[in-house]
């Protein structure tokens, strides 16, 4: 999992249909301070009703994300990265 910045979300008329009633979100990998580390990157997100402006956690594995969509792992399913969690903070030890 990584820590992200949601920047906004993504209007599609047409998309795969695994992507059928899914919110996607622009979203920026973002190190302990907020600060960016990386290039931005579309995550799906399925339960979070994440928006603009949040800290997010988000699962960039595959066969977390079969698991997550009830999909067998033996199964190919397009989408990479969902956000699972939003974050209220981050404290440093």
């Amino acid at each position: 999992m990584i820590l992200c910045k949601v920047l906004g979300p993504v209007v599609a008329t047409e998309k795969h249909p695994a992507f059928a009633r899914l919110k996607l979100l622009v979203v920026q990998p973002v190190d302990e301070q907020g600060q960016d580390l990386g290039k931005s990157f579309l995550a799906v997100d399925r339960a979070m009703q994440a928006g603009e402006g949040d800290t997010v956690l988000v699962l960039r594995e595959g066969s977390g994300i079969r698991q997550l969509f009830g999909v067998p792992l033996t199964s190919k399913l397009p989408i990479r990265s969902c956000i699972v969690g939003i974050v209220d903070s981050v404290g440093l030890g």
